[in-house]
C-alpha cells in the first residue's frame, strides 16, 4: 500500500503532535511507500523553524529534526514539481480558489492528484486540504 503525506502530516513523523502515534501506527501496519511533494522539503524546514520562533522548540532541536528528515530523503518517493504539476495546481486554484485554496496548498494537492493512480491513501492535517482531497475523490485517512 502507498500513502501521500502533505507537510502538515509529515511533520508528525518527526515532531510529536496530536495524531502522531496513530499515523505512525497506520504507516507501520499498512504502508510500503510514502509519497511526498518536493515542496515538502521547503515547507518542512519552514514549519520547524516556525516552532523555534514561537518558542515551542529550541534552534538546536530544530536543526536536529531537519537533519534527521534530510537523512531520510531516500526513504520517500518524491513527486517532482514539474510543469505538469504546476499547470495542474493552476487549474486546481481555478476550481477551488473560492474555497480558499492557495498557492502552496495547490501544489501539494496537484502533487497528490498527479499520482492518484498509484497512491492508496492520503493524509493531511489541514482542514481545507482534507475537504478538497475528499472532493477530488482521494481516499483520505
Amino acid at each position: 500500500m502507498t500513502i501521500f503525506l502533505d507537510t502538515s502530516s509529515l511533520l508528525k513523523l518527526y515532531h510529536k503532535e496530536s495524531e502522531t502515534v496513530e499515523l505512525i501506527s497506520f504507516i507501520g501496519k499498512n504502508i510500503k511507500v510514502i509519497y511526498l511533494s518536493e515542496l515538502a522539503k521547503i515547507e518542512f524546514n519552514s514549519a520547524i523553524y516556525k516552532k523555534v520562533r514561537t518558542k515551542e522548540i529550541t534552534k538546536e532541536k530544530a536543526e536536529s529534526i531537519v537533519s534527521f528528515f534530510q537523512n531520510d530523503y531516500s526513504k520517500f518517493e518524491w513527486i517532482k514539481l514539474d510543469s505538469d504539476v504546476v499547470n495542474l495546481a493552476k487549474d486546481l486554484i481555478s476550481q477551488y480558489g473560492t474555497d480558499g485554496l492557495r498557492t502552496l496548498d495547490s501544489l501539494q494537492l496537484a502533487s497528490a492528484v498527479s499520482k492518484k493512480i498509484v497512491i492508496n491513501y492520503y493524509k493531511t492535517s489541514d482542514k481545507l486540504l482534507f475537504t478538497i482531497f475528499e472532493k477530488e475523490g482521494l481516499n483520505v485517512i
